[in-house]
C-alpha cells in the first residue's frame, strides 16, 4: 500500500515511530543525493550519539534499567539475614540521530560543503540534551563555510530552525512543516524557507554546492513515500484512530475526509 497522503503523512509523526522514520528518511535522501550529485561530490551519512539523563525526554525514549531491586518471591522463605537494599540506577537508551553531509572530494581532498538535518523530537524538546547539542551545532554551521538545510516535519516541539518564528510569521501566518536553507557566507538570520501545509506535496529543494557548480535537487515527497513503502507503515498505522499529533479541528476533519476519499475507513 502506498502513502495515502499526497504530502506528509501525519501518522508518521507518532513519537513512538519517528526514530525508524527518521533513519529511513535520511537513507532515502542519501540515495537521492548520490544518484544526482555532480562528479567530484559525495554524500555521507553521519550520526550523533548521546545520552539523555534528565526527565525532559522520558516520554519519547524507553528507559534501560541496568540495576533493579529484585522483588522477593512470595513462595520463597525469607532469609534470616536481610541484606541492605541495593541502589537503583537507571540509564536511558543512547540517542542516535543520523544526518547528511555533502563533501567535495576533488584532488583527493575532502571539503565539507553542505549539511542536511532532519529534525527529531529530541532537537525540539525543551531542556533536552539533544536540543542543546543540536543548537550548538546549528550555531557553528551558521558561522562556517558550509550550507545548512533543516527539514522539520514535526508538528510538535519547540521552534528550532535557524530563522526566527517571528520573522517567518511576517511572511506566512500558518504552516505545518518547514524547510529552511542557510547559504554559507550569508547573515545568520538570512535564508530561504519553504512553508508546507498538510494537504500540500512536500517540495523539491535545491541544495547549493560550491560556487560555479549546479545545485543538487532532493525530492522530499519521493523520499517520504519511499519511507512509507520500505517501512511497511501501512501494517503499523491505525487510520481508524485520530492522528497522533495535535491538529486544529479543520485539519483533523480534512484528514478524516481525505482518508475516506481514499477508501480507508
Amino acid at each position: 500500500m502506498r502513502n495515502p497522503f499526497s504530502g506528509m503523512n501525519p501518522y508518521l509523526e507518532d513519537p513512538t515511530l519517528w526514530g525508524g522514520v527518521h533513519h529511513l528518511l535520511v537513507s532515502a535522501l542519501h540515495q537521492q543525493l548520490n544518484q544526482h550529485l555532480p562528479s567530484g561530490y559525495v554524500a555521507l551519512v553521519e550520526e550523533r550519539i548521546y545520552l539523555e539523563t534528565g526527565d525532559a525526554f522520558q516520554h519519547y525514549v524507553p528507559d534501560v534499567l541496568v540495576a533493579r531491586r529484585r522483588e522477593a518471591d512470595s513462595e520463597t522463605p525469607a532469609p534470616v539475614a536481610v541484606a541492605d537494599p541495593p541502589v537503583r540506577i537507571e540509564l536511558h537508551d543512547p540517542i542516535t540521530e543520523p544526518f547528511l553531509q555533502i563533501f567535495s572530494v576533488r584532488n583527493k581532498q575532502r571539503l565539507l560543503v553542505a549539511v542536511i538535518e532532519v529534525l527529531s523530537p529530541a532537537n525540539k524538546t525543551p531542556n533536552a540534551e539533544g536540543r542543546r547539542r543540536y543548537l550548538q551545532k546549528q550555531r557553528d554551521l551558521l558561522h562556517s563555510t558550509a550550507h545548512l538545510l533543516e527539514i522539520d516535519l514535526l508538528h510538535y516541539g519547540e521552534h528550532t530552525v535557524f530563522l526566527p518564528r517571528e520573522a517567518l510569521q511576517r511572511e506566512r501566518a500558518e504552516w505545518d512543516y518547514l524547510i529552511a536553507l542557510h547559504r554559507a557566507g550569508e547573515g545568520i538570520y538570512t535564508g530561504e524557507v519553504w512553508f508546507v501545509r498538510l494537504p500540500e506535496r512536500l517540495p523539491r529543494v535545491s541544495v547549493p554546492l560550491l560556487p560555479h557548480d549546479p545545485a543538487v535537487v532532493i525530492d522530499l515527497q519521493a523520499a517520504i513515500d519511499a519511507v512509507y513503502e520500505q517501512g511497511r507503515y501501512h501494517e503499523l498505522l491505525d487510520y481508524s484512530a485520530e492522528p497522533p499529533v495535535a491538529l486544529p479541528d479543520a485539519q483533523r476533519a480534512w484528514v478524516r475526509e481525505h482518508l475516506r476519499a481514499q477508501g480507508i475507513p
